[in-house]
């Protein structure tokens, strides 16, 4: 049932697609974060930046 509904999205999609301007922000919104992703996994993003590792919250069961 899912595939289908994605099915039926895509064609609307084929049938009206985006605007350039809207291709161009999402994409420039997902290079924004690989740039910070990046920043922090090459030891550039500053340590005030980062959350402290404190204790995770118990969850009951």
């Amino acid at each position: 049932m899912n595939n289908l509904i994605w099915l039926i999205r895509a064609s609307r999609w084929a049938r009206n697609p985006p605007s350039r301007r809207m291709v161009i922000l999402v994409f420039t919104i997902v290079a924004l974060g690989l740039a910070l992703l990046g920043l922090e996994y090459f030891g550039f993003w500053p340590e005030w930046a980062t959350l402290d590792q404190g204790r995770r919250p118990r969850i009951p069961r």
